[in-house]
C-alpha cells in the first residue's frame, strides 16, 4: 500500500499573484484532506518571486485552522538560520493549538544565496555544519532534557504541551540519513531535488536507526514531482511547464511558472534541452497507468513508507486533477 502526502511550495504562476498562490495552497490542503492524503507540508524559500511560502510556521497555522484532520507540517524549517530554542517554542505553540496534527520537518538548506543568508541571520555568519548540533539542541528543548553542561540548561521552551510534534529530518544524501538515525527521528529523502543516492541513504537510515522517545521504529517518506492526467499527452503538456520552471530556478531571477503557451513559444538551447532530460528522473509524468507503475517501482526501489507529492505546474485545475487521480489510483485508508 502506498501512503500519499503533499508538499506544496505555494508556486506563483505567470499572470497570477502571491496572494492567489497562497489561496490555492489553502484550497489544495482542503481538497487533499477530503481525498484522504495523510499530511500536507509547506516549504521555506527566500528571495525568490516564484514561491510565496517564505514562512512555513505562519502558513502552517493558517492551514491547520482551515482543515480538521490532515497533519500539517514544514518541509522544512531551515534550522541553520534560526535559534533551536525559538523553533521549539513555535512548534510547541502549534502543538498546543492543534494537538497530534503537527509535523516539524527540518532542513539544512541555506534557503538562498550568501547575501540572502546574511539577511536572514542579520549579518551573523552561521555554519551549515552546525545543523546536527542544532537539531540535537532543538530535540532537547522539545523533550525538556538538555544536558546539565549545555549553555542554555535551565531555559524552558514554553508553552509546554501534552503531545509532541513529529520530527522529520530532510535530506538528499547519506549524511542526512545518518543524522536522522542517530537522533531517532523520521527521515525524508528529497528525490524531487536529487534523484541519485536515495536507496543507500534510506537503507543506511534504517540500519543505523536508534530508537528514541519520539519513535521506536524508523519512518521514511520520499518527495517526488508527479504530473498525472487522463492521457500521456495531456500530462506531458503540463509537465513542460515544470521542465521550464526548473530551468528558471537554476538560473535565478524570475522563478514564476510560465504558461503552456509561453513555454510552447520558447526556444531552448542544446544545453537547456540536455538539462531538461537530466531533470526528468526527478519526476513521474503520465496517465494513471503510467504514474501508478512509476510510483510502485519507486517504492520498491526505496522501500519507503509514503510519498510526498509535489506538482509545480502552471495550470491549477490540472494540478488539482493530478492529486485527484492519484487518490483514485491509491485509495487511502483512514489515518485519523
Amino acid at each position: 500500500m502506498i501512503k500519499l502526502s503533499v508538499l506544496d511550495q505555494s508556486p506563483v504562476s505567470s499572470g497570477s499573484t502571491p496572494k492567489e498562490a497562497l489561496k490555492r495552497t489553502v484550497e489544495l490542503a482542503k481538497l487533499t484532506e477530503e481525498l484522504g492524503y495523510h499530511r500536507f507540508w509547506v516549504a521555506e524559500h527566500h528571495n525568490t518571486n516564484g514561491l510565496a511560502g517564505s514562512s512555513p510556521t505562519l502558513l502552517m497555522t493558517h492551514l491547520a485552522s482551515h482543515t480538521s484532520r490532515i497533519r500539517i507540517g514544514s518541509g522544512g524549517v531551515l534550522l541553520p538560520q534560526y535559534s533551536p530554542y525559538k523553533v521549539a517554542e513555535d512548534a510547541q505553540l502549534l502543538e498546543n493549538l492543534f494537538p497530534n496534527r503537527i509535523d516539524l520537518g527540518l532542513g539544512r538548506s541555506p534557503g538562498g544565496d550568501a547575501l540572502t543568508r546574511l539577511a536572514l541571520t542579520d549579518g551573523v555568519r552561521k555554519s551549515l555544519n552546525e545543523f546536527p548540533r542544532q537539531i540535537q539542541a532543538l530535540k532537547g528543548h522539545l523533550e525538556h532534557n538538555l544536558p546539565s553542561d549545555h549553555p542554555y540548561y535551565g531555559v524552558t521552551a514554553y508553552p509546554l504541551s501534552e503531545t509532541k510534534p513529529e520530527l522529520w529530518h530532510l535530506g538528499i544524501n547519506k549524511r542526512g540519513a545518518r543524522s536522522a538515525a542517530e537522533l531517532g527521528i523520521s527521515f525524508t529523502f528529497g528525490h524531487f531535488i536529487y534523484s541519485v543516492g536515495g536507496q543507500e541513504a534510506i537503507r543506511h537510515y534504517k540500519q543505523e536507526f536508534i530508537p528514541s522517545s519520539y519513535q521506536s521504529k524508523p519512518k521514511t517518506n520520499v518527495c517526488v514531482f508527479v504530473v498525472c492526467a487522463e492521457t500521456t499527452e495531456e500530462a506531458e503538456r503540463h509537465a513542460k511547464t515544470l521542465d521550464d520552471w526548473l530551468l528558471k530556478v537554476a538560473k535565478g531571477g524570475d522563478t514564476t511558472i510560465s504558461s503552456i503557451e509561453e513555454v510552447h513559444n520558447r526556444s531552448y538551447s542544446e544545453e537547456e534541452l540536455k538539462k531538461i532530460s537530466t531533470n526528468r528522473p526527478r519526476m513521474i509524468v503520465g496517465n494513471p497507468v503510467e504514474v501508478k507503475q512509476g510510483l510502485t517501482q519507486l517504492q520498491k526501489k526505496y522501500d519507503n513508507d509514503e510519498f510526498l507529492i509535489i506538482t509545480n505546474i502552471h495550470d491549477y485545475e490540472a494540478k488539482k486533477k493530478s492529486y485527484e487521480l492519484l487518490a483514485e489510483l491509491f485509495p487511502q485508508p483512514s489515518f485519523f
